[in-house]
């Protein structure tokens, strides 16, 4: 029998700012120093500088300008050692040897709350070494600089941390926000054109279930965006990741307590095909076919129409996606949604679109039908490979009809 109860309830105000720069450490470029300025009584702030060993790699001269900046605002800046180059890509979360590294070196060097880590990599490297800073004595401030187009408009501008566990993707993680992010446009010459290409798909993601105004301009770009020009892809950063952020602030939902994941448009998928490649898919190229498949059971459902849903397609491959892969030989649809529904908290919740901007959740999905879509979008990557549309056409609002086959036509400006 209930002999007390306290009903205990507060809120919780979250502040990081989000900053876009060039050349970030240029000793004449302030912003990493003036971020962690702010010390109480005055002392020089405390930071370990983590280090992609992709970037590290594509950048030689990276480490030793990290150690010019750190000179050249020691007022400010107490490094704790030499840059720290931690192994880059999926392997630094399926094997999260730097986590338990990272632990020693706050143990070994005296890192308290009030340190920094300055983690600077792409996706995978933010998530483990986010993961190892918010679980070290309930939390080290974090400044995230991501290197990759993913990390910039996406993975690195958000609350998650996370690393794999027996396989499962993100199975060990935490909702902490970053002290800061700084989106150096600089770092994205260091990673490889496919990578840069990858996290095109997170924009088209956001723009199909939040902007369409956006998405028209994608799609008017989308040869520019393959051709990954820098006068195109910038603004996209800055874009989606001003929808991100939105999603985070005005959701109501920030730390995804209940089981609605709307920017997980595609992702149910995309998380299975990235396990059954073991990582061979990049995430962007797994969501690309994730997004595609939900596109053609929307359209299944009368929710979108055949020329939205074919120019939603040919978008992604002209930007230079397949939307096909030895993947779907070995996706189980049953099993992806159950891993997607506990990930997501015990009840399945799925993305779909209602129109091009607008998406709408789902809480079942017709495995039947979904497996026709996996069979109807590899018919459609086979047929339509090496063409390009080149005839405009308005995206159309959703028109529920009979199915027929994609025609992959063009917005007209």
């Amino acid at each position: 029998m209930l002999e007390h109860r306290i009903d205990q309830s507060f809120d919780v105000r979250y502040s990081y700012p989000v900053c876009f720069t060039r050349h970030a450490f240029a000793p004449g470029n302030p912003l990493l120093a003036d971020l962690m300025r702010a010390q109480a009584n005055g002392a020089r702030a405390r930071v370990l500088f983590a280090v992609d060993s992709g970037v590290a790699g594509a950048r030689p001269d990276y480490l030793g300008a990290i150690e010019q900046y750190t000179r050249a605002h020691a007022d400010v800046l107490d490094p704790i050692r030499s840059p720290w180059i931690v192994r880059g890509g999926e392997t630094s979360k399926l094997e999260p040897l730097e986590v338990d590294e990272f632990y020693s070196y706050v143990l070994d060097h005296g890192l308290c709350r009030h340190s920094y880590v300055v983690v600077i990599g792409g996706g995978a490297v933010l998530d483990a070494i986010g993961y190892a800073a918010a679980t070290a004595h309930r939390g080290i401030r974090l400044i995230r600089m991501p290197s990759t187009v993913l990390g910039q408009n996406d993975a690195g501008v958000g609350v998650k941390n996370a690393v794999n566990w027996q396989g499962r993707k993100n199975f060990l993680g935490t909702f902490t926000p970053p002290f800061a992010v700084v989106n150096d446009f600089d770092l994205l010459a260091s990673v490889p054109p496919a990578d840069r290409r990858a996290g095109i798909a997170e924009a088209v993601k956001v723009a199909l279930i939040r902007d369409r105004a956006f998405f028209e301009r994608l799609h008017r770009q989308r040869f520019e965006l393959a051709a990954l020009a820098p006068q195109v892809m910038e603004p996209m950063i800055v874009r989606c990741a001003e929808l991100h952020l939105a999603q985070i602030r005005n959701s109501g939902d920030p730390f995804e307590r209940g089981s609605a994941r709307p920017l997980d448009f595609g992702h149910w998928s995309a998380h299975k095909l990235e396990e059954i490649s073991h990582g061979r898919l990049r995430h962007g190229e797994a969501v690309a076919l994730g997004i595609a498949l939900d596109v053609l059971y929307s359209r299944r459902l009368g929710m979108i129409a055949d020329t939205a849903a074919d120019t939603i397609l040919a978008t992604l491959r002209d930007i230079g996606f397949a939307l096909d892969h030895p993947a779907f030989d070995l996706l189980d649809v049953e099993q992806a949604l159950n891993d997607f529904r506990e990930h997501l908290g015990g009840q399945l919740c799925i993305t779909l679109l209602r129109e091009i901007g607008e998406g709408v959740e789902v809480d079942r999905i017709d495995s039947a039908a979904m497996r026709a879509c996996i069979a109807e979008l590899r018919t459609w990557q086979s047929t339509t490979r090496g063409g390009s549309p080149h005839h405009a056409q308005a995206p159309a609002q959703a028109q529920p009809r009979p199915h027929t086959e994609p025609q992959a036509p063009e917005f007209t400006p």
